[in-house]
Parts: structure tokens; C-alpha cells; sequence
């Protein structure tokens, strides 16, 4: 049957960002369709194990600071000790800073690079290296962003990391799909999240950008639900280097 297809039970998910918001919800639905969850934060991350295990999956919190890589081995390692395999890693935790360009510190470039896109790539590279060592593949799910397309204003760094978000989820895709290793994005539009709490609250800007969404609304995190399952999901296996929007009509506007 095909949605035999969708299917992640016995699946192992390593999820960046796991405490709230698109990171929590794409958790919870890898939950929802079978996988068991290690959720990666650097704060507390008891209601996204509350609710994954009221699914009847197993969580694994790991308290780890993605603006070093510091902690990636780590986390590699203790999702084996604890599970025995790795088959899914969704590269989700990130942080936005704004400021107008002319201004813009060294301080705010690199802390947004860090996290949002030195710590994607070796994370992915030691799940890769894992994914190989089983000879079992594997899904790589990065979150890009709205501006891995365009430029937007007063987040130069936040657009650069996720410019490279999308480029290097096109080359990982190119080298590893020998090694069975799916690479691919998912880029949210704008969401109702702790990102974008100060657009949404500024009357001006939030008409400004529910004027041009399609939809008519921001999005939520449910909204990921589909597209992080079939990313995850053997009924990707052909999908390879690319990156869905998920954005309400934003981008064909």
C-alpha cells in the first residue's frame, strides 16, 4: 500500500532545535508516524518528550550549545549507545539577528553562522559517517528558509547561512547519494514562532506580510508535518537535493 510508504516505525530521528516551535513540531510528527526521537536543545525539552512519549515512542534528550561544534560527536555517539543506529536527522536548531547591514557586528555574523550553518554541515557529516558505517543510508533534513530564495532586509547573516543551507544541501546530495544518504530541505515562509514574534507584534510589518502570503496567514508548525514525513520516509527515496517551500503561496507571488 503506498502510505506503507510514509512509514517510520523502527526509525531513529535526531532533531536539532526539539524544544519548541518547527523544531518540536516536526519532532512530534516523526513521533506520530513511528519513529523513535533524540531531541537536541540547549534548554529544557520536557513537553516535546512528554508528548512524543504519550505517542508511545521512546525521547532521548541531549542538552547541547550548537554555536560550537563542539558537542556533534557527542550526540552521534549517545543516539547509538542508546538506540544502536541513527537513520534520520532533521537540521533545525538556528537563530536570526537583525540589524541594519551598515552596522552589523562581527559578534552577530558568526554567532548566526555557527549555528545555522558551520554546525549543520558537521553535524551532517558525522551522521553521515554513521549512516555509512551501518551500510544502512538515510535521510538529512536541513530547514532553510524563505531567504535561501530571496534577500530580505536587516539579516545579512541569517540570509547568508541559509543561502549556504540550500547549496550545500544540493552538494552533500551529490556526494552521498552513493552511500544510499538522501539530502534534502525544507523552506518554511513565514511561521508563527519565538523568530518572528517581533514581526508579528509590529501591526505595520505583520499586514505588510499577510498581504502577500496567498494564504492568507502565517504558518504553523503542523503546517511541516507532511513534508518532514515524506522527507524522512522511504517515500522520498528518489527525491534528492532539493528543497520544498512551505510557505502559503509566498514564493509565487
Amino acid at each position: 500500500m503506498v502510505l506503507d510508504g510514509f512509514n517510520l516505525e523502527g526509525k531513529v530521528a535526531i532533531v536539532t532545535g526539539a524544544s519548541t516551535g518547527l523544531g518540536q513540531g516536526m519532532a512530534l510528527a516523526l513521533a506520530q508516524a513511528g519513529a523513535n526521537v533524540v531531541g537536541v536543545a540547549s534548554g529544557e525539552m520536557v513537553e516535546t518528550k512528554e508528548k512524543v512519549e504519550s505517542y508511545g515512542k521512546e525521547f532521548l534528550a541531549i542538552a547541547a550549545n550548537l554555536l560550537t561544534i563542539d558537542p556533534v560527536n557527542d550526540i552521534v555517539e549517545k543516539t547509538v549507545k542508546r538506540f544502536g543506529k541513527v537513520d534520520i536527522l532533521v537540521n533545525n536548531a538556528g537563530i536570526i539577528r537583525r540589524e541594519d547591514s551598515i552596522n552589523f557586528t562581527e559578534k552577530d555574523w558568526d554567532d548566526v553562522m555557527n549555528i545555522n550553518l558551520k554546525t549543520v554541515f558537521f553535524l551532517s557529516q558525522a551522521v553521515a559517517k554513521q549512516f555509512i558505517k551501518q551500510e544502512s543510508g538515510g535521510k538529512i533534513i536541513n530547514i532553510a528558509s524563505m531567504l535561501s530564495f530571496q534577500g530580505g532586509i536587516r539579516v545579512p547573516s541569517y540570509t547568508s547561512s541559509k543561502s549556504g543551507i540550500m547549496g550545500l544541501t544540493r552538494l552533500l546530495a551529490c556526494e552521498w547519494a552513493k552511500h544510499n544518504i538522501n539530502v534534502n530541505g525544507i523552506a518554511p515562509g513565514y511561521m508563527a514562532t519565538n523568530n518572528t514574534k517581533a514581526l508579528r507584534a509590529d501591526e505595520k510589518r505583520n499586514k505588510e506580510i499577510l498581504d502577500r502570503i496567498p494564504a492568507g496567514r502565517w504558518g504553523l508548525p503542523q503546517d511541516l508535518e507532511g513534508p518532514i514525513v515524506f522527507l524522512a520516509s522511504d517515500a522520498s527515496n528518489y527525491v534528492n537535493g532539493y528543497t520544498i517551500a512551505v510557505d502559503g503561496g509566498w514564493l509565487a507571488r
